[in-house]
C-alpha cells in the first residue's frame, strides 16, 4: 500500500464528527427516562468485576461521572443485577432526575440518552459524560391515547449545522479531574427519601 508523505497536513478547520451521529450499540451510555438512570450493557461489560457505582456531577463544566466503587461506599448503588448473566439495573431517583433536569432546562418528560467514555484519572477508572450532548426522545400524545416515546432521537439545536467540536477542543474535552467541582450524588433509597423528606420540610 502506497503511504503519502505530507508533512504540510494539519488539523485546522477539521471537527471530529460527534459519536452520537453514530450508532453506538457498544458503546457506554447512561439514560434518564421516567424518573430513573441506568447504564447500558456495554458499561457493564466494560467493568466486569464492578457490582456498584457512584454518580458525581460537575453543574459548572455539565458532566458528569460514574465511578466504581465498594458496596459499602458512601451513596454507592447497584448498577446491575445480582445473577451471573449482569443486566442493567434501573435505579429510581426522583430527587436526583429532578435536579438534573433542573440542571439542564430537560423535559421530564422526555427520555435522555448520553453517549460517554471510559477514561483513566489518577489511577482510576470511570466513565465520563457530556451533560450538553443528549440524544433526545420526546413524547406524544393523541387525544385519549396513551404517549408514545419517539424512536427517533433529536438533538440540541446548535448541532444543526456542524459535524462536532474542532480538533483541539475535542482533545481537552477528556481531560477530567475527578475531584475538581463534581459533587457526588445519593442514589439508594435511604438516601433519597431523606433528600425528599428535607424537600418537603423546606416547602411547608
Amino acid at each position: 500500500m502506497e503511504i503519502i508523505e505530507d508533512d504540510s497536513f494539519n488539523y485546522d478547520g477539521y471537527q471530529v464528527v460527534r459519536g452520537e451521529f453514530f450508532s453506538h450499540l457498544y458503546e457506554p451510555c447512561i439514560t434518564f427516562n421516567n424518573f430513573k438512570v441506568y447504564m447500558n450493557t456495554a458499561c457493564i461489560k466494560k467493568l466486569p468485576e464492578t457490582d456498584y457505582v457512584q454518580i458525581l456531577v460537575n453543574q459548572e463544566k455539565k458532566k458528569l461521572a460514574v465511578r466504581p466503587c465498594s458496596e459499602e461506599s458512601k451513596d454507592s448503588f447497584r448498577w446491575c443485577s445480582a445473577t451471573a448473566k449482569r443486566t442493567p439495573k434501573q435505579v429510581t431517583c426522583r430527587v436526583f432526575y429532578g435536579k438534573i433536569t433542573e440542571l439542564m432546562g430537560w423535559n421530564p418528560s422526555y427520555r435522555y440518552k448520553l453517549v460517554g467514555k471510559l477514561i483513566q484519572s489518577n489511577g482510576q477508572l470511570l466513565f465520563i459524560f457530556d451533560l450538553t450532548a443528549p440524544e433526545i426522545f420526546t413524547r406524544t400524545s393523541k387525544d385519549g391515547e396513551k404517549a408514545r416515546t419517539s424512536r427517533k432521537p433529536v438533538y440540541p439545536s446548535e448541532w444543526e449545522h456542524q459535524f462536532g467540536v474542532p480538533v483541539e477542543e475535542h482533545q481537552k474535552s477528556l481531560q477530567i479531574d475527578i475531584f475538581d467541582g463534581y459533587a457526588l450524588f445519593g442514589m439508594n433509597d435511604k438516601s433519597t427519601k431523606n433528600n425528599m423528606e428535607s424537600e418537603d420540610m423546606t416547602h411547608e
